[in-house]
């Protein structure tokens, strides 16, 4: 819970609660505040065992700590049912973003290994992404009112 505060600010809260509550005060708040904290905890506690009741034997292995939903899918990520490893090792990002360029700039995919051949099917050849495209050496018009 408290696993960001560092020391310096630790002493900071320290050397406030006795400015504000003083020496003398300050155990009696202590002990005021861990008493709250703890029958805060024992309310909670007690309001999980009686979801955990109500819902029944289907979800005795329900742990609230699975509504939050980053830890939902890490748990179903982890538990693999869906069958999303297959998917995310199945989907090759660069050999898609290399056929998305090679169509933008209106060549085959297989061009950039032969630049006789044209084949007309998009799919297939590995492109090098560190290349730069082929480009003729036309400049593109010059606008003075966009500038």
């Amino acid at each position: 819970m408290f696993n960001d505060i560092g020391p310096l600010e630790l002493i900071t809260l320290v050397v406030l609660a006795v400015l504000v509550f003083g020496p003398d005060k300050l155990p009696k708040v202590i002990q005021d505040v861990t008493r709250t904290i703890r029958k805060i905890r024992e309310f909670s506690e007690s309001a999980k065992q009686d979801i955990r009741s109500e819902l029944g034997p289907e979800f005795k292995d329900f742990e609230f700590e699975d509504l939050n939903p980053k830890t939902f899918i890490r748990k179903q990520m982890d538990n693999d049912e869906l069958g999303l490893k297959e998917i995310r090792n199945g989907f090759d990002l660069k050999k898609e973003m290399a056929e998305v360029t090679d169509v933008v700039h209106g060549r085959d995919s297989d061009s950039s290994s032969s630049s006789s051949s044209s084949s007309g099917s998009s799919s297939g050849g590995s492109v090098d992404m560190t290349k730069k495209p082929e480009t003729p050496d036309e400049r593109p018009p010059y606008d003075a009112d966009a500038t």
